[in-house]
């Protein structure tokens, strides 16, 4: 080994690992983005914002891979190690449960789009898009105020969808007929509702990494 790759091996990694962080919060952000445009759009339209949520989500994965092999070849770390792989999977779990909620509509071909539906994409882009501050605030670590104030924005908005999905679900149940639409926006509505859960994981790990460091 070099002098060069030691000294390389040395130094904090907050080059390193706070550039992948950012890069998957803002592949994230523009995930929400797109599948709540997909859902407001014609149903003709909604296949161009699928395939790129397919798109952004396989880009995070790849982050994610990254992250952890970055993990395994340095020894210097922003922080604790098992913060940062905790991080980036809470980030990769909202990802993927976004991911299931449009493949879900385009695989059992969900014509009618609820309001419900819409409200919880919007209560994820939203919760994705604070996630995307806390990530900034993390990396200055100047303001752990702000870090807090986010996470606990995010901990409403995930309160707010477990609502929107109840009374979804109730009204499902009491409108619905036809067993297979039941299950169609049952299982889309579920998977919006477990990514609003995520975004919540992701919240309590920025705010622990903060307690840990303020």
């Amino acid at each position: 080994m070099s002098i060069n790759s030691i000294f390389q091996f040395l130094v904090p990694k907050d080059k390193k690992f706070f550039p992948l962080f950012e890069q998957a919060t803002s592949n994230l952000i523009t995930l929400a983005e797109a599948l709540h445009e997909a859902v407001n759009a014609k149903q003709a339209d909604r296949d161009e914002y699928f395939k790129k949520i397919d798109e952004l989500e396989a880009t995070i994965e790849e982050l994610t891979q990254k992250i952890h092999m970055e993990l395994s070849a340095n020894f210097i770390t922003p922080f604790d190690r098992e913060d940062i792989h905790s991080l980036i999977k809470s980030i990769d779990n909202v990802a993927d449960y976004m991911h299931s909620a449009a493949s879900k509509m385009k695989l059992y071909q969900v014509e009618k789009i609820t309001k419900s539906i819409r409200k919880l994409t919007e209560i994820n882009l939203e919760a994705c898009q604070l996630i995307g501050v806390g990530i900034k605030e993390l990396k200055d670590k100047k303001n752990i105020h702000t870090i807090k104030e986010t996470c606990k924005k995010i901990n409403k908005l995930e309160s707010k969808a477990d609502i929107v999905f109840d009374k979804a679900v109730a009204e499902i149940f009491e409108n619905e007929t036809d067993a297979k639409n039941i299950i169609k926006y049952k299982e889309v509505l579920s998977a919006l509702e477990s990514a609003s859960d995520k975004c919540k994981s992701v919240s309590n790990v920025m705010e622990q990494i903060s307690v840990k460091h303020s």
